[in-house]
């Protein structure tokens, strides 16, 4: 089994890379939300464009602000996709982040672990060890009362 100084140091490194991979979660969470956001921002802009196109169609346009309309509401819908996939991105980096903080949480649990089980050993050590020096005391004790 390993020495205590040895454990602490494995668990003090096993802390630092769980810390650090919290950090990346973190970061990537963010990530995903802001792709999200600027997912709905986007969705949004493009339904108000829309609304408004509709207003303006009732009080009738020309073939070419319709042809710009239809232009510009291809590439909203293009942006639309694109963030999609951006969000995608983020959210398979963000569950490859989440997967990485918990192989690295369960490594350092498993090394906290050790330690306790080592720990709890050298106390039955030292139990046993004192138990055994009383028996030898009292067992002078009596030798010499007699």
């Amino acid at each position: 089994m390993a020495s205590p100084s040895q454990l602490d140091t494995l668990i003090d490194l096993a802390r630092r890379a769980t810390d650090d991979c919290a950090k990346r979660l973190g970061a990537a969470l963010k990530a995903v939300e802001d792709c999200r956001q600027k997912l709905q921002m986007l969705n949004d802009y493009r339904d108000d464009y829309a609304r408004r196109f509709e207003a303006s169609m009732a009080a009738g346009i020309t073939p070419a602000a319709y042809r710009n309309f239809q232009a510009f509401m291809g590439k909203l819908e293009s942006a639309i996709l694109g963030q999609q996939e951006v969000l995608r991105h983020a959210e398979r980096r963000a569950e490859q982040e989440k997967t990485a903080w918990q192989d690295s949480e369960r490594k350092r649990m498993s090394y906290t672990t050790l330690n306790n089980r080592a720990q709890e050993a050298a106390l039955k050590v030292e139990a046993k060890r004192d138990q055994k020096a009383m028996d030898e005391h009292a067992a002078r004790q009596a030798y010499y009362k007699r």
